[in-house]
């Protein structure tokens, strides 16, 4: 992967929802619980699973923008982690076929299955992975949560001080270990990439 900007090792779930205050619930939940459920919702089967992009962190802006005007499908919350530990979980690329191919798939790879039927059928821009289960329990030292923005990332860590009973922080990383605690994910804010999101 030298010199290609466009793959990583990195993957990234971005939460859904009806609009903005909906996917940022979710986006909640995810953090409170260290978990992310699973949906069967566009997936032929009714297999649920926990699905990421594989789309650099550093071209997560055009997958967003693309969102955007694709009815809201995706937001600017999200949970990044290496593609290594989640193949090492059981996740696996998606696989990209017409829905006439589905049935030529062992039913343990149909989970993996996308309809790709150019040109009203192409998701290819997702680069999707997908985890097969009701949820997916996530380890904090392989974590990292992706906000909007630092009045977000304030908020986290704010809020994780306060259930820590150690009340409000308006700051975020590594500074929290001045009041004796470490905010325990890693946090990226999209603004600090330079995304204008609002």
């Amino acid at each position: 992967m030298i010199g290609r900007d466009d793959i990583g090792n990195l993957l990234i779930h971005l939460t859904r929802g009806r609009d903005i205050d909906d996917a940022a619930t979710k986006f909640q939940s995810i953090v409170e619980k260290q978990q992310i459920f699973g949906s069967n919702h566009g997936i032929r089967g009714g297999y649920s699973c926990v699905c990421f992009t594989e789309t650099p962190i550093s071209k997560i802006a055009a997958v967003l923008g693309t969102s955007m005007r694709d009815n809201f499908r995706y937001s600017p919350f999200g949970i990044m982690v290496s593609k290594k530990w989640l193949f090492h979980k059981g996740g696996r690329p998606a696989i990209y076929q017409s829905n006439d191919e589905f049935d030529l798939l062992p039913d343990s790879l149909k989970y993996r299955h996308v309809r790709y039927e150019p040109p009203r059928h192409d998701h290819l821009w997702e680069r999707e992975w997908r985890f097969s289960g009701d949820f997916l329990p996530l380890q904090l030292e392989e974590t990292t949560l992706i906000v909007p923005n630092r009045i977000w990332a304030q908020k986290l860590v704010s809020d994780y001080a306060t259930r820590m009973h150690v009340g409000s922080i308006w700051f975020y990383g590594s500074t929290a270990d001045m009041v004796g605690i470490k905010f325990p994910w890693g946090l990226i804010a999209l603004e600090d990439l330079g995304y204008n999101l609002s």
